[in-house]
């Protein structure tokens, strides 16, 4: 299903201005299986296994395509020394040149590695991974929200196309008897034309009688009758509508099962058009047709 959805996580406390905050886009478009791709940055690389896990348990369906980045960190990225750091780096820097007086001072860029590095409480690379994985966890579930309310707009487009199809089926019933009397009555016709042209060519001795050719074309006319029948296929086509309906008031995973319904409903069309002996009927299954290819395009978008 075709959808879009991005999050971002940022640090919350003095200890993490350090830190950069990370956004995640995720973005999917149809397909009938599940495809991820991800576009991460080096140092969040190694999320990529956790970050599929999210993705399997959240979706079901699409090519999925999901990208990071890290933002600026606060103060560009430089560490906040606290005073007291500070104070405690004076005393170490004094007490060094008291024995080493010609010790050079610290510079500044010396003075914030070491406070850097001096933070025992300072975040380090779990914290921003975690807060990767947050922003990911976010993004799923409002990508989730979104492809659920996509859901329901395709759902009412099913239940539409169900309708269309519900009519034309119920067109389609009575135009067959319709055919089968009109098909008799030509047989009947043809055959009462043959019987007088070969009186007429045998002088009145022909070896064929009125009853028989009737009966003869009743029979043609009978098999006729059998050869385009569609009220089975009809029956099949109602059927498979009618579950279709269930599975979309149902909801939950229905991609794959309405994709054989799909299928199946495709089959009835196609053996309506074969066995149609009318144009009506014809016409009747092109348009069964062309609904029928609309819902297959809708239910590639269904989880």
């Amino acid at each position: 299903m075709t959808g879009f959805a991005s999050a971002s996580a940022s640090p919350v406390s003095d200890l993490e201005t350090a830190l950069p905050g990370i956004t995640v886009e995720i973005r999917t478009v149809n397909s009938r299986f599940l495809d991820i791709a991800f576009r991460l940055p080096d140092e969040l690389r190694q999320l990529e296994p956790a970050m599929r896990e999210l993705l399997v348990a959240g979706l079901r369906r699409g090519k999925v395509e999901l990208r990071a980045a890290q933002g600026r960190a606060a103060e560009e990225g430089l560490p906040q020394p606290s005073p007291e750091q500070l104070n405690r780096l004076s005393r170490l820097e004094t007490s060094v040149q008291a024995w080493l007086p010609k010790a050079p001072p610290l510079s500044v860029h010396e003075a914030l590695q070491w406070c850097r590095g001096a933070g025992s409480s300072a975040p380090g690379p779990a914290r921003l991974d975690e807060l990767a994985l947050q922003a990911a966890r976010a993004a799923i579930e409002s990508l989730k929200d979104a492809r659920a309310r996509e859901g329901d707009r395709l759902v009412a487009i099913l239940m539409e196309r169900i309708v269309k199809l519900r009519g034309l089926a119920a067109q389609a019933g009575p135009l067959v008897p319709a055919v089968v009397q009109k098909q008799q009555q030509r047989f009947l016709e043809r055959w009462t034309e043959a019987l007088a042209a070969a009186d007429s060519s045998t002088g009145g001795n022909a070896s064929v009688s009125a009853e028989s050719a009737r009966d003869r074309a009743l029979n043609e006319a009978a098999a006729f009758a059998i050869r385009i029948d569609v009220a089975e296929e009809l029956s099949r086509l109602n059927a498979h509508l009618d579950e279709i309906e269930r599975l979309l008031k149902a909801g939950g995973e229905l991609g794959k099962r309405l994709d054989f319904l799909i299928q199946e409903l495709h089959r009835e069309a196609n053996t309506l058009g074969a066995k149609s002996a009318a144009l009506e009927l014809t016409g009747i299954s092109v348009e069964m047709k062309v609904l029928i290819e609309q819902m297959r395009e809708q239910v590639q978008n269904i989880e």
